[in-house]
């Protein structure tokens, strides 16, 4: 069965605001200024633990899930809701990527 018009016009408005999304977790995440413990550790050569955590949101339209070390992004996975394919978005420069054959 094919989507119809109105069908079509959903999936793109919901893709575009799970993009803002993303996209705004990413600049969000980039403007924190790096610990200067870190910074003091890295000079001596040493190794400082890094904290991670995984943020999930989920609306209507999508899934979100974030992964962040040292409280940096590092990764960006989209899943959108009504059988559209999930995908990731960079966290340096905002660009979507779909993985065509997952195995």
């Amino acid at each position: 069965m094919r989507p119809t018009t109105p069908q079509l016009c959903l999936y793109a408005k919901r893709l575009s605001l799970s993009l803002s999304l993303a996209i705004g977790l990413s600049a969000q995440a980039q403007q924190g200024n790096p610990a200067p413990v870190a910074d003091a550790a890295a000079a001596q050569g040493t190794r400082v633990e890094q904290s991670s955590e995984r943020i999930r949101l989920e609306d209507k339209g999508s899934v979100i899930d974030e992964l962040r070390v040292g409280g940096q992004t590092r990764s960006i996975d989209v899943q959108p809701k009504g059988g559209m394919p999930a995908y990731q978005v960079a966290p340096t420069n905002g660009q979507r990527s779909w993985k065509i054959l997952g195995f």
